[in-house]
């Protein structure tokens, strides 16, 4: 473990962070994506210091694979872009860059300052830029050139005692970011971290400060819950902190008014984080189907629609109506949630004329190879 210092305001030398290396965290480079260090190598060969910073740091750390690796640099958008001719600059307030590799995006971001607090979008240092960071597990940098972990708040110890605790004070951290909830009951159930009374008391107490976020930015945050192999863990969480209300109206009062929706919700959140396991990159209707198939189930009689041969398109308008409503204010693409519904309608058993055809033509077939089987038993 090495010190990095740094003076005060008085010039006198003071330990600024702690520099954890590679025996001590254990990061292999292997595990980070190629392009990543491209970036953080080329920017160092330009002279600017750069890292790999918050959650993909914390994922390494834990074993957990990362989705995603940000970088952050001293270098400004403008000198970012010209470095890489294969970026665009983002951002109206504060600017960022995405470097582009194919399907892949990577964002580079200039430390920014804390002077307006942690929503300010002036450039600053290193040391203003962990400031503004939620969680002390989110607050680390990595330099994979070096092999070093910076540490300037005690991230690093927090996760391996499995502590989440806030940087910005917990008297302003949500009011300033109230989707900064929804992120510390995601980190408190990928990391398995345990929360402080006082701050999940004071998740509850701020809940209500979710009716501010725009229905974009709750479809990301559901989005990621849908993509996690936490889901159901992450779900749980934010049932047991009353987040969820604000992010799944519908389904959270059905979950108050009936365990056993409860009950089936949670396993089919647990059905969705085991398949983002086996297959993180299957399509999102089918990954839709698990937060809609138990409401769905309650819609009509299924087996008693399947018997009277109900017309499939009345039932599949109703039905998508019905789901389209029920997961608001989550907003997905159509052809996704056209996917999972017809899906569900095909489960339970209703089937469109063609797919009832092409039943019969598989049903007939098998009829007549069987009666060719058994003819040719009597000849022998």
């Amino acid at each position: 473990m090495l010190i990095r210092y740094g003076t005060d305001d008085a010039g006198r030398l003071v330990k600024k962070a702690v520099v954890y290396t590679k025996n001590e965290h254990l990061i292999s480079n292997n595990d980070i994506d190629p392009d990543a260090l491209q970036i953080i190598t080329r920017l160092n060969d330009f002279g600017f210091t750069a890292y790999i910073v918050g959650g993909a740091v914390r994922d390494l750390i834990v074993g957990n694979k990362p989705k995603d690796f940000d970088i952050v640099t001293e270098a400004t958008p403008s000198r970012i872009k010209k470095i890489f001719r294969n970026s665009r600059i983002i951002g109206r307030r504060f600017k960022l860059v995405h470097v582009v590799f194919g399907s892949k995006i990577f964002e580079v971001s200039t430390f920014r300052s804390n002077a307006d607090g942690s929503v300010g979008n002036d450039f600053g240092s290193i040391e203003e830029d962990v400031l503004r960071r939620d969680f002390t597990m989110n607050a680390l940098y990595y330099d994979p050139n070096q092999n070093q972990i910076i540490d300037y708040v005690g991230g690093f110890r927090d996760i391996k005692k499995r502590i989440l605790r806030p940087v910005i004070s917990i008297d302003r951290i949500f009011e300033e970011d109230p989707v900064r909830m929804l992120r510390a009951i995601k980190y408190s159930a990928t990391t398995h971290a345990k929360m402080s009374h006082v701050l999940r008391h004071k998740i509850r107490a701020s809940a209500s400060l979710l009716s501010q976020v725009s229905p974009s930015r709750l479809t990301e945050e559901l989005l990621k819950i849908l993509n996690s192999p936490f889901a159901m863990e992450i779900v749980s969480e934010a049932i047991d902190t009353d987040l969820y209300i604000y992010l799944q109206p519908s389904a959270t009062s059905m979950i108050y008014d009936n365990r056993e929706f409860e009950k089936k919700y949670l396993e089919s959140m647990k059905l969705l984080g085991d398949l983002n396991k086996s297959n993180p990159d299957e399509r999102l209707g089918k990954k839709l189907v698990y937060f809609i198939r138990d409401f769905a189930q309650t819609l009509t009689n299924w087996p008693e629609e399947v018997l009277q041969k109900t017309s499939y398109t009345e039932l599949y308008s109703k039905t998508w109506t019905e789901c389209r409503n029920f997961v608001l204010p989550m907003n997905p693409m159509r052809r996704e949630l056209e996917f999972a519904v017809r899906q569900i309608l095909f489960d339970f058993g209703v089937r469109t004329q063609k797919n009832q055809k092409k039943k019969s033509i598989i049903q007939n077939a098998s009829k007549a190879s069987s009666s060719k089987a058994t003819t040719g038993l009597g000849r022998l």
